[in-house]
């Protein structure tokens, strides 16, 4: 029998989980940056450009940006590394990927695309200098073995950088739960016509680990020193794992 794992707030077998998220997102791709700037108030942007300009990414650095989406942060990534850089924009989920991939060509950016398994990144040992990944690891089935996976394809002294919902302020927690249960499914089905999608993503944001549990993954998974940083009160936080 398959080993069990959560889908949101469902148990569901670890085979099957993968396929779900995939539906979420194929789901959600077309109306993911509308919903991104009404979800959280235009935040998501505050806490992406905090990302990137605490990051020490410079010129001609190699980044990887995995399960990067509509391509936000590869987008800042490419103007910070410059031409004699390498920005990879991966996602597992091939209609984010495209809405990505379009997005930036529309802007005149031409990146190096992948369709890439965060658990299996298709990347030699000692790559890049900075990897990021923008609420994308609490979807994955294994987290421990995608930290692994970055870890190992991070040069000796390079970053990564894990940006996600975290372990709101207790006081802040009623209300948080308020609009993350009643709200975000009422906006989702208003403006996306997809109500369960949006109630996936605000469980999937409760079974995520807290910051302190994050942390200790990532130093487990390899990394040597790991940091974080609460924005937002603990809605989101932005944890830092440097490869010895």
């Amino acid at each position: 029998m398959d080993k069990q794992t959560h889908f949101g707030f469902k148990t569901v077998d670890e085979s099957e989980k993968a396929a779900k998220v995939a539906g979420v997102f194929h789901s959600v791709a077309q109306k993911y940056d509308v919903m991104n700037d009404l979800m959280s108030g235009g935040l998501h942007r505050v806490w992406k450009h905090f990302t990137l300009t605490t990051s020490g990414v410079r010129a001609g650095d190699k980044v990887l940006d995995i399960a990067g989406g509509t391509g936000d942060l590869a987008r800042g990534w490419a103007k910070r590394v410059g031409k004699t850089g390498e920005v990879w924009l991966t996602d597992i989920n091939s209609s984010m990927l495209t809405v990505g991939r379009d997005r930036l060509l529309d802007e005149g950016l031409i990146l190096p695309v992948s369709l890439a398994d965060a658990e299996k990144l298709p990347f030699p040992d000692n790559y890049f200098d900075a990897v990021s990944v923008a609420f994308g690891l609490r979807n994955m089935t294994h987290k421990d073995l995608a930290l692994k996976e970055m870890c190992r394809v991070l040069k000796p002294g390079g970053k990564l950088m894990v940006l996600e919902f975290s372990k709101v302020w207790k006081p802040l927690a009623p209300f948080y739960d308020l609009y993350s249960f009643k709200a975000l499914p009422l906006m989702g089905k208003l403006v996306a016509n997809d109500p369960d999608s949006y109630q996936y993503l605000a469980e999937s944001i409760r079974m995520h680990p807290d910051q302190e549990t994050l942390k200790q993954m990532m130093i487990d998974a390899g990394f040597g020193k790991v940091d974080y940083h609460n924005m937002t009160g603990g809605v989101v936080a932005l944890h830092k794992g440097y490869k010895v």
